[in-house]
């Protein structure tokens, strides 16, 4: 008996990616709503008070989430925007494109709720801290590759340039992520790890699910994003005009 087989490198075709990403993005938005209510829930109604936080630290199942998906979202553009950059492919340049927002818009709401939680705990808004300065770098870089798209009009000519721009800054990535292990920082060090947890079971389940709430909704604002990117860069097409019409 034959098995069809799914030829996965048509959807590197804007075109059929296009209409594939209309068909996914609506259920990783279904996910995104469901897991953030529950695990919102979790966080502010069920997990208990901090010993020495208080009710504080409960803005750390925002502030976690949007850390880690801020430098990831960074590696997965890289990731795009070096594929573009070395085969020479229409649609990684525009999924790089399609990230860069939600990466800046995590990589703000870090350092803001991050400034939150540390006014309390620290005393102050803000500190040099290395984890807070590369951070800080790192929203930069997102704001930088924005500028840089926006500043060319060629979208080829564009996506090559951001290239090269994500490509050097990935490397503040690892800087962010064991800054507070090289050097003696006022940022806690991570209470996950592959050792185990230091937080309370219910603590842990809420921060789990955050973290896949905010999963889902990147997946599912980023298709919506490329599929609209498609659309302007792919308008002159017969394809888009009855895909529009």
């Amino acid at each position: 008996m034959k098995t069809r087989a799914i030829h996965w490198f048509k959807f590197s075709s804007p075109q059929n990616f296009y209409f594939l990403a209309g068909k996914m993005w609506p259920w990783f938005a279904a996910l995104a709503t469901i897991l953030a209510v529950v695990g919102l829930w979790i966080s502010f109604f069920v997990a208990p008070i901090d010993a020495q936080q208080g009710q504080g630290y409960r803005i750390i199942f925002v502030h976690v989430p949007t850390s880690q998906m801020s430098m990831f979202i960074y590696l997965v553009m890289a990731g795009w925007a070096a594929f573009g950059l070395a085969f020479n492919t229409r649609l990684s340049g525009m999924m790089a494109s399609a990230l860069a927002p939600t990466g800046a818009l995590f990589a703000f709401l870090s350092l803001a709720t991050g400034s939150l939680w540390g006014k309390p705990m620290w005393g102050t808004w803000w500190v040099w801290d290395a984890r807070l300065t590369s951070t800080l770098i790192l929203l930069f870089l997102y704001l930088g590759f924005l500028a840089l798209q926006a500043s060319i009009d060629d979208p080829r000519r564009a996506d090559k340039a951001c290239a090269i721009l994500a490509i050097v800054g990935a490397v503040n990535v690892p800087i962010i992520y064991f800054s507070v292990k090289w050097w003696n920082t006022l940022h806690q060090g991570a209470s996950v790890s592959l050792k185990g947890s230091s937080m309370a079971s219910t603590m842990l389940a809420g921060m789990l699910i955050m973290v896949l709430a905010f999963w889902m909704y990147t997946i599912a604002i980023s298709l919506v994003r490329v599929r609209n990117i498609i659309l302007d860069r792919e308008r002159h097409t017969e394809w888009v005009k009855h895909a529009v019409a």
